[in-house]
């Protein structure tokens, strides 16, 4: 391939010193607001602000900027019900048969069983595809690197911007999920990462009582 043009850096923005402490102080308090919900109102949603977000999302660094996803927006009724049916069978066998003791004693506080309603009630799937291979504009297939740590830091970026924008999310992930691929016509050098529910909250809606580690336990300074 050839070598990258490379062109003066014109959109970094720095901030006074006093102004970037209130900036940071203000973006951990929006985000500890976020909480993962599990009851979706079946308002609509705007696409305007899914193709925003999810330009934010494709705008995550990635692996020798090889962006390694693929975002299948659902609102079609009928295919979040094939979806539907597709993810409860995979999770009833999950936890029949597939999950461990500890796994399951770990999920029981939060009171999740093989059920998924919000898959066909929130108004927006979103499907993240990780793209194992590429291809050149010359037609060669390539392997992709990176794969997995791009497409990771994509989707924190847009459930970041889901919940700036004033939306709710709930990522579920049955296991194996091929069954998407199938149902949604992807690929096979695509393989689903995540589903990602998207949506308003129900006015009732509630949340497990639980609380996030400090910081002295998820960072170290040295």
């Amino acid at each position: 391939m050839p070598p990258a043009k490379f062109l003066p850096l014109t959109t970094y923005r720095e901030y006074p010193r006093d102004e970037m402490d209130i900036r940071a102080a203000a973006f951990r308090e929006e985000m500890q607001r976020r909480r993962t919900v599990r009851s979706f109102a079946r308002r609509p949603v705007k696409q305007n602000l899914i193709e925003d977000c999810l330009m934010a999302a494709g705008s995550a660094p990635s692996g020798a900027n090889i962006q390694p996803w693929h975002f299948v927006v659902v609102s079609d009724p009928e295919i979040k019900r094939q979806i539907r049916a597709g993810a409860e069978q995979e999770e009833r066998e999950f936890y029949r048969r597939r999950a461990s003791p500890e796994w399951l004693a770990a999920l029981e506080p939060l009171g999740t069983d093989e059920n998924k309603p919000f898959l066909e009630y929130a108004p927006y799937l979103i499907v993240i595809f990780a793209q194992n291979r590429g291809q050149l504009p010359d037609g060669r297939k390539v392997k992709n690197y990176y794969v997995t740590e791009s497409v990771g830091i994509a989707t924190g970026v847009l459930i970041t911007a889901l919940h700036h924008a004033g939306l709710a999310t709930l990522t579920h992930t049955p296991s194996p999920m091929g069954f998407l691929n199938e149902i949604l016509g992807r690929p096979t050098n695509e393989r689903p990462s995540l589903i990602l529910v998207v949506g308003y909250p129900e006015h009732d809606a509630v949340v497990p009582e639980i609380t996030k580690k400090p910081l002295s336990e998820i960072a170290t300074f040295l």
